[in-house]
């Protein structure tokens, strides 16, 4: 998987990654406002919805693992930094209450 997500960054080039990935961010952001509104009152349309966000997701998704693998970032030190936002987020909502 590394060698194609290398190929396409490559390719198109990083600065040209990183404008598809900001239309990819906004149509993930589209679908997730389009389900909280739309799947509250059509069944049916919910499956739908779910799917596009799962497909925008997982765009999202592979534009981040070529700027992973682009820039050879350690995906432990994204595991730690994610681990420490979660936990901070964590006592700010503590202290909230």
């Amino acid at each position: 998987m590394k060698e194609k997500l290398l190929k396409i960054i490559n390719h198109y080039g990083v600065m040209s990654q990183l404008k598809y990935f900001q239309s990819e961010v906004f149509e993930l952001n589209e679908a997730i406002i389009n389900y909280e509104y739309d799947c509250i009152e059509y069944e049916e349309v919910e499956r739908d919805l779910k799917k596009h966000i799962i497909e925008e997701i997982a765009d999202v998704m592979v534009m981040l693992e070529q700027f992973i693998e682009y820039y050879n970032i350690d995906r432990f030190e994204i595991a730690k930094v994610m681990n420490y936002k979660t936990n901070r987020q964590l006592e700010r909502i503590e202290n909230e209450q």
